[in-house]
């Protein structure tokens, strides 16, 4: 154990597990920025959490953030159309609107 694992109660020890990639390097979990395309615009998620080697740099994103964050971006997050925010489209309004004028 280093100096700085005795510091830490056994509570707060840091999960670690060896890199698939390398097989020589710790993959620690730390807060990055998670970078994605969603057609032509690219999307920047800070204080994302992943799994990093501290040899080889390969990332592992977290399944569970990386879920809620599809959940997020989805654009047919639920089918209710109560439940979707959207402008209403041309075809939707009335042609003439009570009160107006022809």
């Amino acid at each position: 154990m280093t100096n700085q694992e005795e510091a830490k109660s056994p509570n707060e020890m840091e999960t670690v597990y060896s890199c698939r990639e390398c097989q020589a390097g710790h993959m620690h979990q730390t807060f990055i920025t998670y970078m994605t395309w969603m057609g032509m615009e690219l999307i920047t998620v800070p204080d994302f959490p992943a799994w990093v080697c501290d040899v080889c740099g390969r990332r592992e994103y977290d399944r569970n953030a990386l879920r809620q964050l599809k959940l997020l971006l989805s654009p047919t997050v639920s089918d209710d159309p109560k439940l979707r925010r959207s402008a209403p489209n041309n075809r939707d309004l009335p042609k003439n609107p009570p009160g107006a004028r022809p």
